[in-house]
């Protein structure tokens, strides 16, 4: 997407005043745990694992009432049916809390539960002001970046699932994952050649978690905290991301229905995005065709099997893994290459402001003596 406007003023407006009400019930405790500076490096750690240096408002320390407007603010940012996924791989860590009892011992009610959910405010939330919004826990990030009140970025976002086989009805990344697989089974076997780039699975995201996607990235040897799946350095090279060159089948490979198929999964990763961003890549997708999307994938071909696939057009990445524990344990992510936590348009606004200068709060003084510019925020 060249220039895109990124702009949808609806969405940042009902964040901007349901973030100010929210703050306004907090303690200063709470206001303490939850509000950092714009400029603090932490806001750029995205990782779903389990860390012990979370920082935010945790919803353990919430009541009922600003639980619920911590929720509706998640819904404000992601379709309905994400807002669903969402509370179910919330809920699926009492699932896990049974399952890995005698791993965590003691700790089990402590790590797993559905309240291990992390709010964090960067900046000021205030009219024309920089911020950002993140929702941070096992399995879960949204990171919400809003520009001068003009722009807005809600990737990268990040979801998983633990389990994923014998998930019961809380398989909230089944059509996720499930779209993927439908996809490689329908590939004859030419189509499949130029598919898979490896049959090794990385053990996470190739493109980690870093917070801009470089020209090249390759994934880790393995993903913190879990080195029983490890890959080699030869695994790694054939499992690169290489931006000036996407891996896997073009769209113009694709016969009718399966194009359609792979339509069905990008459009399932964009449901994690607010309805105006996902209506702009839309239109971005139709205009470059077929010809401007891959898919590639790596590893086995059955489920319960390290496995994964990536779909890569000129903005966005969207990579699924599931290779950990015999391919029960899912992570996935949408990112925009330019424009993950709002990196170009924090560009473009910081040299509006070396040039024209800042106009981010009430003017208090008189016009008296003052030259009226022209076009400009000074005076």
């Amino acid at each position: 997407m060249t220039n895109p406007p990124y702009e949808d003023a609806q969405t940042i407006q009902k964040l901007l005043v349901g973030v100010i009400g929210l703050l306004d019930t907090f303690s200063a405790d709470q206001r303490a745990a939850a509000v950092f500076d714009f400029d603090d490096p932490r806001r750029l750690d995205w990782d779903i694992i389990p860390k012990p240096d979370r920082i935010g408002v945790s919803l353990h320390t919430l009541d009922r009432h600003q639980k619920v407007v911590v929720l509706d603010l998640v819904r404000l940012v992601v379709s309905h049916e994400v807002y669903t996924k969402i509370l179910a791989i919330m809920q699926l860590e009492h699932v896990l809390r049974k399952i890995e009892a005698d791993f965590l011992g003691v700790g089990a009610p402590l790590w797993r539960t559905s309240d291990s959910y992390f709010l964090s405010i960067f900046g000021r939330p205030g009219f024309e002001d920089t911020w950002s919004l993140r929702f941070l826990g096992h399995h879960v990030c949204l990171n919400v970046t809003i520009v001068n009140q003009r722009w807005i970025s809600t990737t990268p976002s990040a979801l998983g699932q633990q389990p994923v086989i014998g998930a019961g009805v809380l398989n909230p990344l089944a059509d996720d994952e499930g779209l993927g697989f439908a996809l490689i089974e329908s590939l004859d076997d030419q189509q499949r050649i130029s598919a898979v780039i490896h049959d090794v699975a990385p053990a996470d995201f190739v493109s980690r978690q870093v917070s801009h996607i470089g020209a090249l990235e390759y994934p880790d040897h393995y993903d913190l905290g879990m080195p029983q799946y490890q890959i080699t350095t030869d695994d790694r090279k054939a499992l690169a991301l290489v931006r000036a060159e996407p891996s896997g089948i073009a769209g113009d490979e694709l016969d009718e229905s399966q194009r359609a198929t792979l339509d069905r999964l990008v459009e399932t990763f964009l449901a994690r995005l607010p309805a105006a961003a996902a209506a702009e890549y839309r239109s971005q997708l139709a205009a470059d065709g077929p010809t401007g999307i891959r898919f590639a994938w790596a590893g086995g071909f059955v489920r319960g099997t390290p496995h994964y696939f990536r779909v890569q057009t000129r903005s966005l990445l969207i990579e699924l893994v599931n290779a950990v524990d015999n391919g029960n344990h899912i992570h996935s992510v949408i990112r925009d290459f330019e424009h993950d936590f709002a990196h170009d348009s924090l560009e473009a606004h910081q040299a509006h402001l070396a040039e024209h200068g800042s106009h981010l709060s009430t003017r208090t003084t008189s016009s008296a003596g003052m030259e009226l510019r022209a076009n400009d925020w000074s005076w």
